[in-house]
């Protein structure tokens, strides 16, 4: 009888990280949804047939937990969780927010990876997926600390295909760029709702999380000796990070 293959999505409370859960499931996989928050989690995994993990990838003690429940294999992990908070220039940066962004979109990519990469190895086809942005490519004003903090997910997932290019397990990395999701953007304004529909205004049809997790689907879904090192994935509006076509 052939093996459930397993996939691990952080951050799968909502946006991406839920909707690429939803899209593995339906591949087949057995989907661990890992995030904070357990109700939503909960909710998304009963749905799916999947395994909730309430797991907070900046406390290795909590990814610990994370890798327990997993157990000795794992055939997928999608890097998912991250955020960016605040859009002050340098001159004006909190330093606490710096932090926390580096904090979950590094330190906790590498946190939940060294914990689940016997695991992967084990299943000796496995393969991990970060989820970049296009601010890990760029630079914008107002954006110094999430840019930095995503170009530190692009130089982790570089570093780690050159670091295990003899193992069985792929490295790769999707780098969206202007997706709508329900909370990145009121997240990142504090809650301001006008500053996070600012974005998007005049934007026809910005991605949607489904867009992108559609694209790491087929990425992991690719056989076992094809690697996408980057998927960059925008909407057709969106020429370049800085030129969007927007109506009205």
């Amino acid at each position: 009888m052939e093996q459930t293959r397993t996939a691990v999505v952080t951050g799968a409370s909502s946006g991406i990280g839920a909707a690429t859960a939803r899209h593995l499931a339906r591949e087949g996989f057995h989907v661990f949804c890992a995030a904070r928050r357990s109700d939503r989690i909960e909710a998304l995994a009963a749905e799916i047939g999947g395994t909730p993990v309430t797991c907070d990838v900046t406390d290795p003690d909590s990814v610990a937990a994370l890798a327990d429940v997993v157990g000795d294999r794992l055939d997928v992990l999608v890097n998912n969780a991250g955020g960016a908070f605040g859009s002050a220039p340098v001159a004006q940066a909190d330093a606490d927010e710096w932090r926390r962004m580096y904090e979950v979109n590094v330190l906790g990519l590498m946190e939940v990876t060294k914990a689940l990469l016997p695991a992967l190895l084990a299943s000796g086809a496995g393969a991990i997926l970060n989820v970049g942005s296009t601010a890990g490519r760029i630079a914008y004003e107002g954006g110094a600390g999430y840019t930095a903090a995503k170009h530190g997910t692009q130089v982790v997932t570089e570093t780690l295909r050159l670091e295990l290019w003899d193992q069985p397990v792929r490295v790769m990395e999707v780098v969206p760029g202007m997706v709508r999701t329900e909370e990145f953007s009121l997240v990142r304004f504090g809650g301001d709702q006008a500053k996070a529909d600012a974005v998007y205004a005049g934007v026809a049809e910005p991605l949607t999380a489904d867009d992108v997790a559609d694209a790491i689907t087929w990425m992991v879904t690719r056989p076992s000796y094809v690697n996408i090192d980057e998927l960059v994935i925008r909407p057709r509006a969106q020429a370049a990070h800085h030129k969007v076509h927007r109506q009205g």
